[in-house]
């Protein structure tokens, strides 16, 4: 029996290594007093809704852990350092996830199960799953909760990227479409300006001919000064 120290709200077991029983314990944080020999971390049915960076880290020899059906929302790059290589089998299943960073899951080994999630399929989405190794038998419970494209929500995420779909695609779409409605923005302020600038100067130009017409002519002028003249 090796000698550790077991957080008091658990229940630990030496089997070839320590394993922490944690369930339904009403837990908003993983314990930080878990024993550093532990294969097997149960902590399904708390409250749990963060996992910080480096939560794991002493937990070299972790190969099961268990963090189904808490309340977790998000997931720091680097919670699972540490514990990459050892681990064997990660439950995030029956949470509030919808995202998760990009190199949160990247360096694991493990199988994965990332079903009942309210999960928001995109561009980012794609890219974290194509690093994962997905547990088989839930695989296609992981589904579109909300999507870029309406049509996509309700549909497993691994159904509708197997069909071709490239969510990567929409998310470049999407910037060009913006790209283009601003361009579109600027040559209409532009166009306008120009319009603005010929009608105005064209109002100048006007006036300024109404003005000339008002002046006496050349002639009239060279007339009126002959008739003076002759008057002499």
């Amino acid at each position: 029996m090796s000698v550790y120290a077991c957080p008091n709200i658990c229940h630990c077991t030496d089997r070839n290594g320590v394993v922490v029983q944690c369930t339904s314990s009403n837990l908003e944080n993983i314990p930080s007093n878990l024993p550093r020999d532990t294969v097997v971390l149960l902590l399904s049915s708390n409250r749990i809704k963060h996992i910080p960076k480096e939560t794991f880290t002493d937990l070299y020899r972790l190969r099961e852990l268990d963090l189904s059906h808490n309340a977790i929302d998000s997931v720091e790059v680097g919670a699972f350092q540490g514990i990459s290589e050892s681990l064997r089998t990660l439950d995030l299943s029956n949470n509030h996830l919808s995202s998760l960073p990009k190199d949160t899951l990247a360096k694991l080994h493990a199988r994965i199960r990332l079903s009942h999630n309210p999960w928001h399929c995109d561009c980012s989405l794609q890219e974290v799953l194509r690093e994962l190794k997905l547990d088989p038998e839930t695989v296609n419970e992981v589904s579109c909760y909300t999507a870029v494209q309406e049509e996509y929500v309700g549909q497993p995420v691994i159904q509708v990227l197997d069909s071709g779909i490239n969510f990567c695609n929409f998310h470049h779409k999407t910037t060009d479409v913006a790209m283009f409605v601003a361009m579109f923005c600027w040559f209409a302020m532009v166009t306008a300006y120009i319009i603005y600038y010929i009608k105005h100067n064209q109002e100048d130009a006007r006036r300024h001919m109404a003005y000339l017409r008002s002046l006496p002519s050349s002639s009239h002028i060279s007339k009126d000064y002959d008739t003076a003249s002759s008057g002499f």
